[in-house]
């Protein structure tokens, strides 16, 4: 099992989602515990431990590390702007 860390930039994005899309977010974010890499998931290309997450229109950015069971949630931004 993964402890999650969430970085600040990430604290403060999910301040700025409405209450539902706060929900459903955060329930993806704490399912990571248990399985870093849920069906949907995609590698993030030219990144050796960055994946993504969709959860409707939002994506979750974050990474993994195996070795110390740590996943660390980057950013949670709306789909047209998450890979600028």
């Amino acid at each position: 099992m993964h402890e999650v860390y969430l970085e600040r930039a990430a604290e403060q994005d999910l301040k700025r989602l409405s209450s539902e899309n706060f929900r459903r977010v955060i329930s993806h974010i704490a399912e990571l515990h248990q399985n870093p890499r849920p069906s949907g998931c995609r590698k993030i290309t030219g990144s050796q431990n960055d994946w993504r997450l969709r959860v409707g229109n939002y994506r979750i950015i974050y990474e993994v590390d195996d070795k110390a069971n740590v996943v660390r949630i980057m950013r949670v931004r709306h789909r047209r702007e998450s890979y600028r």
